[in-house]
């Protein structure tokens, strides 16, 4: 398979990343354009060390942090209202902030990484966090901005934004232990 093709196939996938943390959807499409673009015209930057997917999506990830630095503080988020998750968060955790139940142990992690299948599961129960969360989730884990960046980007405090991240990460490991971990067992 050559580039171009590989690289058409992997258009949905960075949109989909784009469109998450840009919340526009042309400013998305311009920059995963932006992106294929820069690889088709220097392919033989790509050294084949990662996969293309990787590579593409580690050159979306700095156009989509300067777009952001670029918009300034125009992107807001609207305070939690997601009852729900503070529901399932008291069923995970007794008063005294302690897990009523231990999480199960999940059998060589490690190993889980290594599989392409994880990170689909990975990326699905990304895809059904709720967008707050998904989209500073994102931006903390896979844009590696710092607090103080995501702060001041949308507009909330550093309180705020590490309780979505918690919200998020246990969410998530949620997920996982569901999709992945059970089934692996």
């Amino acid at each position: 398979m050559d580039i171009a093709t590989e690289l058409s196939s992997l258009h949905q996938p960075l949109l989909r990343f784009a469109q998450l943390q840009l919340r526009h959807d042309s400013l998305a499409e311009d920059v995963v354009s932006e992106t294929l673009l820069a690889i088709l015209e220097t392919p033989e930057r790509f050294e084949g060390r990662s996969s293309l997917k990787t590579y593409a999506t580690g050159i979306l990830k700095f156009k989509i942090i300067d777009v952001l630095r670029r918009r300034g503080r125009e992107i807001h988020v609207e305070p939690l209202a997601e009852q729900s998750v503070d529901d399932a968060l008291d069923a995970l955790f007794a008063a005294d902030g302690h897990w009523r139940e231990a999480p199960p142990a999940w059998q060589h992690p490690e190993r889980a990484l290594e599989q392409a299948q994880f990170f689909d599961t990975l990326q699905l129960c990304i895809d059904n966090l709720p967008p707050k969360l998904a989209r500073i989730f994102m931006m903390r884990e896979w844009l590696e901005l710092e607090i103080d960046g995501i702060c001041g980007e949308l507009q909330i405090t550093s309180n705020n934004c590490s309780v979505m991240l918690y919200r998020a990460r246990m969410q998530l490991r949620e997920c996982l232990q569901l999709r992945w971990f059970e089934d692996a067992a």
